[in-house]
């Protein structure tokens, strides 16, 4: 595998993601709501509840919130790469990419790296401010500053790739047999629900997200990758989308 064939494809995409204002406006948005959005909402809980909220359940919310970060692993990349596939056979620029001599994982590879890049950054420029901004908000009621941690330690360098790898991989699943963006959009954004759904058990306290739990999702998402990875490779048909893709 040449992997400068792969950057090139990364390359090219990640300028076309900044023209247009679709995909960038997607690439941004969630980062900035969830970046300063929920500092903003601790900020109205500690204001309005005062003393009457529990030191413990302040962190438990701090905890739950860190976790959009990984919503938005499992979503941003979808949107990214689902158009980075369908998009260039509707614009007419697939088939010239597809007729060149690169092969099919160089080329699977320069697209992922394509939504992989942007979509980790902006995540993680977003989480840099979310927890400056958390810190500021809780430190006069924790007595002392909340991040970093380990569990968004954890969180950010070990299970926010991994989803996003696997977005990528499901993405290239839906977008082999897609033909229209949106389309391959809305399908590919079910593997968001999942994320969603475990939110959901830490708000209800289902589950308790900390150290292990985070490891033990860590773990799921990387035995994913390797089933998504060799089913993206084989759903991915060169000549099937030369052929057949109208």
């Amino acid at each position: 595998m040449r992997i400068s064939k792969s950057w090139m494809v990364a390359a090219k995409d990640i300028k076309v993601f900044l023209r247009k204002r679709y995909t960038l406006y997607s690439m941004l948005i969630f980062p900035v709501i969830i970046g300063i959005g929920l500092p903003a909402v601790l900020y109205l809980v500690i204001s309005r509840q005062g003393n009457l909220l529990g030191i413990q359940h302040l962190t438990d919310l701090m905890n739950a919130f860190s976790f959009f970060f990984v919503i938005g692993a499992s979503a941003i990349p979808t949107l990214l790469a689902s158009y980075s596939l369908v998009g260039e056979k509707v614009e007419k620029s697939l088939e010239p990419l597809l007729a060149t001599p690169i092969t099919d994982s160089e080329l699977l590879l320069g697209k992922g790296i394509g939504a992989f890049v942007p979509s980790i950054g902006s995540l993680y420029i977003s989480s840099i401010v979310f927890m400056v901004l958390t810190d500021l908000v809780t430190h006069s009621t924790l007595g002392y500053y909340f991040f970093p941690n380990w569990t968004i330690g954890i969180l950010l360098l070990i299970l926010l790739p991994l989803m996003s790898i696997l977005s990528v991989e499901w993405s290239v699943i839906v977008s082999a047999r897609a033909t229209d963006p949106r389309a391959a959009q809305l399908q590919g954004i079910l593997i968001v629900i999942p994320m969603f759904v475990i939110y959901v058990a830490t708000e209800v306290g289902a589950i308790k997200l900390n150290t292990g739990t985070i490891w033990l999702i860590s773990g799921a998402a990387f035995i994913a990758d390797i089933i998504l990875f060799f089913l993206s490779t084989r759903t991915f048909q060169r000549e099937e989308i030369l052929t057949k893709w109208t």
